[in-house]
């Protein structure tokens, strides 16, 4: 849910609606998830102390998504992998062709295709998403080592290669407690469900 939640706000400019639902009725108060990992416990707690002034929250949040994001001007902090390619050392072409075959090779494709690119960090997400529900489902030993393997290899190739550095403009340039949580957390919750798998 964290992961889906990062994900829409960095995807799409926030609505009054995503306001009310996370901060008026207090969903992000009562997250019953943990972490030891200080990137998790900084950014949910920035989350929950984000948004004070709830009649101002939903404008401030589209002010700082259009500063960051928008297509319209020159994005502070883009979300896409190949805009980061001094973190991989690889072409952007080969990256986003790279990112576009992991999907391809489980045969996943994005409501979203054709809209949002492949490289976009909210795609990746929903990809990561699906990747550890299927696997959460899996009773054969031998299909869970793969796919904890397979997890693992994407973590590393398509989104901690650099999130971090996007994670770095994130904190530089958001004006807004949100953002600058949402950017660690999505760096934690990539990091724990790395550790996660490596341990299991």
């Amino acid at each position: 849910m964290l992961l889906y939640f990062a994900g829409s706000m960095i995807m799409y400019e926030p609505s009054e609606e995503c306001v009310v639902d996370f901060w008026r009725n207090g969903i992000l108060k009562k997250l019953p998830v943990s972490s030891s990992n200080p990137n998790f416990i900084k950014a949910s707690s920035q989350l929950r102390e984000s948004c004070a002034d709830q009649r101002l929250c939903g404008a401030e949040l589209r002010e700082d998504y259009n500063r960051l994001f928008s297509k319209d001007t020159f994005p502070l902090a883009p979300a896409f992998e190949t805009l980061y390619p001094d973190c991989r050392q690889l072409s952007s072409v080969s990256t986003f062709a790279e990112v576009s075959e992991f999907y391809t090779s489980y045969g996943w494709q994005s409501k979203l295709k054709g809209k949002i690119p492949d490289d976009h960090l909210g795609m990746e997400l929903l990809f990561l998403t699906t990747m550890v529900e299927k696997y959460t489902v899996m009773d054969d030993p031998a299909c869970r080592i793969e796919m904890r393997r397979e997890i693992r290899r994407y973590l590393d190739n398509h989104i901690l290669s650099w999130v971090p550095s996007w994670n770095d403009k994130m904190q530089i340039y958001s004006h807004t407690l949100c953002y600058k949580a949402i950017g660690t957390l999505i760096y934690a919750c990539s990091q724990d469900i790395y550790g996660i798998l490596l341990k299991q």
